[in-house]
């Protein structure tokens, strides 16, 4: 299906724009997966069937204003123009893929923030490839390159925190494209709010080509939906006997931001955590739930967007799904290694964890769901009893991987703290 973006003057109001996701073609007729904006700011997504030989504009538009009026989050209002904005540092973590990072890179130096550095990290090189790239066609435009030999996605963000400048540090992917608006609406909370110590963003899919890809977004994707929260741990979220354990509600690792000072505080990413290492992910989970269990807060905001190019084969989704619930047991087990002061919480809330993650990786058949992409939560997407199977699998292997990367990284300093 078609991806596209879709700006509305408001409920009401006239089209202002219909265009492909980035990168994405023209928008014709057929399943149209669409993102609504109102007057620029992200309201929702909607899916629908432009006929053949229609004009997909009005189509479009009728299908967003339904979908927003039956919307009990309501329409976003207008972006007001931050003042006293942070430097801001984005960090990328990259590894033998140059032509997905350029793409990243470009969309990067086209934010509308004024005052921030973009640094490279090349993990565990195997070719001189990205270290290329960088000199060639970015470090003229001020991108700066620098390396981590020990592989994970962890130890490369933490190599990243050692060398920024800025007092806001984001960090995204290298095969995202990023909203010009991006960086904006990720650092300017942190100017409202000196609690603040991490906000995350929306993560839409930047392509709909193949099933895996449509499959892994009607089963949540990225997307933590439409509207903003506010995470404090002194006013738990009513209804969440697991705050702050369901990390995963946070946010992303491809779209957050941190306080620098908090986060170097914590010691940063857990190195034995993320995809890279035997764990297979868990490291943006486990710095979020370090970050609240610290005492700071966290927010999420769907103003701050990137387009995520989905894995396209159904072996990368198989791989997704086992590494999903790897990381899952890492971070926790990450979590109370090397903060023994939470286990007590950690267990008190185990058997309710335990049900919600039989819950989140359940099968689902095709007629107990529309499948919609976009809708995050609902448990309302077909999942299949095989990918089911590998997230348990991958659960239960989470803690031992944990161990064995913890195993290979000890003994090694925080980057910043090296001399």
């Amino acid at each position: 299906m078609a991806v596209a973006e879709l700006d509305l003057a408001g409920l009401g109001g006239r089209v202002i724009s219909l265009r492909p996701a980035p990168g994405g073609p023209p928008v014709t007729d057929g399943p149209v997966y669409a993102l609504i904006r109102v007057g620029g700011v992200p309201a929702g997504v909607v899916l629908a069937l432009v006929p053949e030989g229609a004009e997909a504009a009005p189509v479009l538009a009728a299908a967003a204003r339904d979908r927003l009026r039956h919307c009990v989050r309501g329409t976003p209002g207008k972006r007001q123009a931050p003042t006293g904005m942070p430097r801001a540092s984005i960090i990328v973590a990259s590894r033998e893929r140059p032509a997905r990072l350029a793409g990243a890179l470009d969309s990067l130096l086209a934010q509308d923030h004024p005052d921030y550095e973009i640094v490279v990290v090349d993990n565990a090189p195997a070719t001189t490839a990205t270290r290329r790239l960088i000199e060639e066609n970015y470090a003229p435009r001020g991108v700066r390159y620098v390396q981590e030999p020990v592989p994970g996605l962890a130890c490369a963000h933490n190599r990243g925190i050692a060398v920024a400048e800025g007092s806001v540090l984001a960090f995204t992917d290298d095969d995202v494209i990023a909203d010009p608006h991006w960086l904006t609406a990720l650092a300017a909370p942190f100017t409202a709010d000196p609690r603040l110590a991490c906000v995350t963003g929306l993560i839409l899919p930047a392509r709909l080509t193949t099933p895996a890809q449509i499959l892994l977004e009607s089963h949540g994707g990225f997307t933590k939906g439409f509207a903003p929260r506010g995470f404090d741990p002194r006013r738990p979220p009513a209804g969440d006997p697991l705050f702050p354990f369901t990390a995963g509600m946070f946010g992303s690792g491809a779209n957050m931001a941190f306080r620098a000072g908090p986060l170097r505080d914590i010691g940063g990413f857990d190195p034995a955590t993320g995809v890279g290492t035997p764990a297979r992910g868990g490291d943006d989970l486990y710095a979020f739930t370090r970050i609240v269990a610290a005492g700071h807060r966290l927010r999420y905001t769907p103003d701050a967007l990137v387009w995520h190019h989905h894995r396209e084969t159904w072996q990368d989704l198989r791989n997704q799904a086992y590494g999903y619930g790897a990381g899952l047991t890492a971070y926790l087990t990450a979590t109370v290694v090397r903060r023994p002061a939470l286990l007590p919480a950690l267990l008190a809330r185990l058997p309710r964890g335990l049900l919600h993650a039989v819950s989140i990786t359940a099968h689902r058949s095709a007629a107990e769901g529309a499948g919609v992409p976009g809708e995050h939560g609902t448990q309302g997407y077909p999942w299949p009893r095989s990918l089911s199977r590998l997230e348990r699998r991958g659960m239960l292997y989470g803690p031992l991987g944990y161990l064995r990367a913890r195993h290979a990284v000890r003994g090694r300093q925080l980057p910043w703290e090296e001399r």
